[in-house]
């Protein structure tokens, strides 16, 4: 298979293009190459996508089986589609496209969607145009591909994650044995859910190489959140954790966030407006090939690429804020 990865050399397109290459698969990566460089083996075509696209890309766009896309803005999406319209298409979009959060257990086609947004935002203005737009490049996929896959990924995790959340507990609890109290969010019982950026990688090579065609929630099994961070903990040498399960109106009563950000518990989420957010029924995309590892597997692996790349993103509380909300609970 000839594979084009808009993209290449950040997180899941470049986990993308390295599961292909792997499999043997010739890998085109069209991205700017600033974040750095792609995967040894693939060829890389310099596409800046405010621009036109470049002739070194339009050039050999009949030649492309398929096309792996992670983009979200409209533009974009359209001028990529209209360039390779007999590829067959995998576009990673969002669990954000769903209007309703509160549900769980919804799969595609089971919950209302967001009203498309076809016109390019800028998201440090405006986040929530974000699913909007997603809805909007679904479309365009649908309407001017050859044949495609939609995948809606929720919380994707593991080694080279840019976003810092999912990094905080194995983080966390790699420090045990200087801090053993762990604030830990809301009820144990919550259902969360994460995916393996390797294993999403893995099956989105599957899905083009087989031209799938529907459209799939890119999520692992739904877990409770006792479950999961002990599964971090086990990962991350954390064996000797003392897990303090706080409430909500306590979290909020000391000034820690939900999710993500300064003072943040990333993975946590206020219930039951955000239920569904993070329980989504993996069921339909187990069926379709995606295999999950263990959560102590990707901690463990978070945990060493953290211990090699000094400058990578952790994301939540500090050590003494944390120190703070448990002394004041």
């Amino acid at each position: 298979m000839r594979l084009l990865v808009l993209g290449g050399s950040v997180f899941l397109s470049r986990a993308v293009a390295e599961e292909a290459l792997a499999r043997g698969h010739e890998v085109v990566c069209a991205c700017r190459g600033r974040s750095g460089p792609v995967p040894d083996g693939a060829d890389h075509v310099e596409l800046d996508r405010t621009q036109p696209l470049p002739e070194a890309l339009l050039a050999d766009a009949a030649t492309y089986d398929a096309v792996v896309d992670v983009a979200r803005h409209p533009s974009w999406v359209r001028a990529a589609v209209a360039a390779t319209p007999q590829a067959h298409w995998v576009f990673v979009s969002t669990i954000n496209v769903y209007a309703d959060e509160s549900t769980p257990g919804g799969t595609p086609g089971s919950l209302p969607l967001r009203e498309p947004l076809w016109e390019d935002a800028d998201l440090s203005v405006d986040m929530e145009a974000y699913g909007p737009m997603k809805v909007a490049c679904e479309s365009i996929v649908r309407a001017g591909a050859r044949s495609s896959t939609v995948v809606r990924p929720g919380l994707v995790v593991g080694p080279g994650d840019p976003t810092g959340r999912f990094t905080y507990w194995p983080a966390r609890f790699a420090a045990v044995d200087t801090h053993p109290a762990v604030l830990a969010p809301g009820d144990p019982d919550d259902l969360v859910q994460v995916v393996d950026v390797r294993d999403l990688a893995a099956w989105l090579v599957t899905l083009a190489d087989r031209r799938t065609t529907g459209t799939f929630d890119g999520v692992g099994p739904a877990t409770p959140v006792r479950d999961l961070l002990a599964a971090v903990s086990l990962g991350s040498d954390g064996g000797d954790a003392l897990l303090h399960w706080t409430a909500r109106d306590a979290l909020e009563a000391h000034g820690v966030e939900p999710w993500a950000g300064p003072r943040s518990l990333p993975l946590w989420l206020p219930r039951p407006e955000y239920d569904g957010l993070v329980a989504h029924d993996a069921g339909p995309s187990l069926d379709a090939g995606l295999v999950v590892r263990p959560v102590e597997d990707t901690a463990r692996d978070t945990l060493a690429w953290l211990r090699a790349t000094p400058d990578a993103p952790v994301t939540g509380l500090t050590r003494d804020e944390e120190a703070a909300v448990l002394a004041a609970l």
